[in-house]
């Protein structure tokens, strides 16, 4: 089972490898890292979509489906699960979701291995030539090799949402990783491209950009949170809930970490004012971000080689804004919970960018220094 699995995120990947050697992009190496970001991002919104669809028990085990590789080898055991509770996690269409997600994932698995490869061979190559400064710093493999360990927890977090039985910080942190490995991958390709310069007064966003990562990273938690606990239609009125500015919650019960799914840390069934308190929060800081992200952008507007990035990262927070606010009213269609959180990676996406540039532009002295101790070593 384990050979037919590896076969299959191996095609995954022998797809995206072939994308890029047929690509006419000379730098292979910076098509390739961004192929991967591409399909890391799609891979978060199919995740979204696993979980938004109840899909991620359709195959109760793991790494397989009743111990095999695909839905079809266990037609019999899915069919009969789901016989015994038509409206429980296990369906035939659940599992084929599942089970399409875990090749995805593994076939980003295989991209990233492809990349940490290809880096340690010319960076390799890099110093035998003694290759300049710039070219051994985006040839360095410790940033692939450390995507290699991260994507690895991150599949072990994957694991533990079927074997946890979608225990809710388990599945929130599995979000936030996948985030996160978008982030990583978004600098490793940024780190490969040729971008327009940067003013000196870039230096100023550094802080406010890594500020805004970081706030967005403990939105898209409150957000995750909000998901795995079933809490999105818990106030479904704007932008009052429950017709109060301060409806009753239960803070306590719902963030509570380490509990199951629906329950409370003592085992009791979890209120629906902890669910309350759990949309609420997620909706109030909603506002920070808000202001945090919009002032960081009309900020980026304002700088050359900022501008293009700065309106498109405020164009998306529109964009999350009505989105955000459209799931309410609309009573959060499939499409648009999906959507929810495409956008939450686009601005992942983005912001990550921002930073890199930012920090780009405090780069020639460093640069000068690597290349005089380079040069002397």
């Amino acid at each position: 089972m384990l050979i037919q699995l590896a076969i299959k995120g191996m095609l995954v990947a022998l797809l995206a490898l072939a994308a890029v050697w047929a690509s006419r992009d000379a730098n292979k190496y910076r098509k390739l890292a961004w192929v991967t970001v591409f399909l890391t991002f799609d891979l978060i919104m199919f995740g979204a979509f696993t979980r938004l669809t109840d899909s991620g028990l359709g195959c109760p085990d793991w790494p397989g489906c009743y111990g095999h590789a695909n839905p079809l080898q266990a037609h019999e055991s899915i069919k009969a699960a789901e016989a015994a509770m038509p409206d429980g996690p296990v369906t035939v269409a659940k599992a084929w979701i599942e089970m399409l997600h875990r090749y995805f994932a593994m076939g980003v698995g295989v991209l990233i291995i492809a990349l940490m490869a290809v880096a340690w061979r010319n960076w390799s190559r890099a110093r035998r030539g003694n290759a300049g400064s710039v070219a051994a710093r985006a040839m360095s493999p410790w940033l692939p090799s450390f995507l290699l360990l991260f994507v690895c927890v991150q599949g072990a977090f994957g694991a533990w949402t079927v074997t946890m039985k979608l225990q809710p910080v388990i599945v929130t942190i599995h979000l936030l990783l996948g985030m996160g490995l978008l982030a990583l991958l978004a600098w490793l390709a940024a780190r490969q491209s040729v971008h327009a310069p940067v003013v000196p007064a870039a230096r100023g966003l550094r802080i406010p950009a890594a500020l805004a990562l970081v706030v967005l990273f403990c939105q898209i938690a409150l957000g995750g949170w909000v998901s795995t606990n079933y809490a999105a239609l818990a106030c479904t009125d704007l932008p009052t809930c429950h017709g109060a500015w301060l409806p009753e919650m239960d803070f306590e019960n719902g963030f509570t970490l380490w509990r199951h799914l629906g329950r409370t840390g003592d085992g009791d069934f979890l209120p629906f004012p902890a669910l309350t308190a759990i949309h609420w929060a997620h909706r109030v800081f909603a506002l920070v971000v808000a202001a945090i992200l919009g002032w960081v952008a009309v900020r980026a507007m304002r700088i050359d080689g900022l501008r293009k990035t700065g309106t498109w990262l405020l164009a998306a927070l529109v964009l999350q804004i009505v989105i955000g606010i459209s799931t309410v009213y609309l009573s959060w269609p499939l499409a648009l919970a999906v959507a929810h959180n495409g956008c939450a990676a686009l601005l992942v996406l983005l912001l990550s960018m921002l930073n890199y540039k930012a920090n780009l532009a405090a780069a020639p002295l460093t640069a000068s220094r690597m290349t005089t101790h380079i040069a002397a070593a």
